[in-house]
């Protein structure tokens, strides 16, 4: 009885391996899968980023100026002294037109003399102002190009909630991606002597870099 007994415990540790290591590689491919796409492009950009000074940028300017019919200008009439609200949708629909920008339900900053809208968007600036009292319209939209677009969407800067959402579940699946990886480390280190000395060196590298170097 004792020796069946110790021969079953091998039997079922190996059980006990083999339903993880199934159960991590599964996870380990389908989080790298889903942040493969996602991985190139921070990996890429945190370059750009790092040597932005030396990136030259060429940003272009264009500028536009419209005068506000006179109905649509009454329109403005109802609109808050001052404060924050959204243009009246048929200003916004002829601004739209006219300008080939999508104004929907941004808000806008109202004083007695304008209507201003900052507009900025991954890699560009713009901005919109109309005179409440001539209906003068002035546009300008800086476009840095297509690094600096990138190097936005790294920073999730002026990107848009649902470019939050995607960047919260790739961090997600790379923490899934990393922590299933950092286990299957373990589970092949017998027969992988280095495994864990370039683990370490992996962790001692960058402490040293900021200990000595950074200050």
């Amino acid at each position: 009885m004792p020796a069946s007994a110790s021969h079953s415990d091998p039997v079922s540790a190996q059980r006990r391996r083999g339903f993880w290591l199934r159960t991590l590689h599964q996870w380990h491919w389908i989080s790298s899968a889903l942040c493969l796409v996602g991985m190139l492009l921070f990996a890429a950009t945190g370059v750009t980023l790092n040597h932005a000074a030396k990136i030259e940028a060429k940003p272009r300017v264009d500028n536009h100026a419209l005068q506000l019919p006179a109905p649509l200008l009454a329109s403005l009439a109802a609109s808050p002294e001052e404060g924050n609200a959204s243009l009246p949708a048929e200003v916004a629909a002829w601004l739209g037109d006219r300008l080939e920008v999508s104004l929907g339900r941004r808000p806008a900053e109202w004083s007695a003399a304008e209507a201003y809208i900052s507009m900025p968007t991954p890699g560009a600036d713009a901005w919109l102002s109309i005179d409440r009292e001539t209906g003068a319209v002035e546009y300008e939209r800086t476009d840095r190009g297509w690094v600096s677009y990138l190097n936005d969407l790294h920073k999730g800067r002026n990107a848009g909630p649902a470019w939050g959402w995607f960047i919260d579940v790739f961090a997600i699946a790379c923490l899934v991606f990393c922590i299933t990886g950092l286990f299957l480390l373990h589970l092949h280190a017998r027969q992988r002597r280095m495994t864990w000395p370039l683990v370490g060196l992996g962790l001692v590298v960058p402490l040293l870099l900021a200990l000595v170097f950074i200050h």
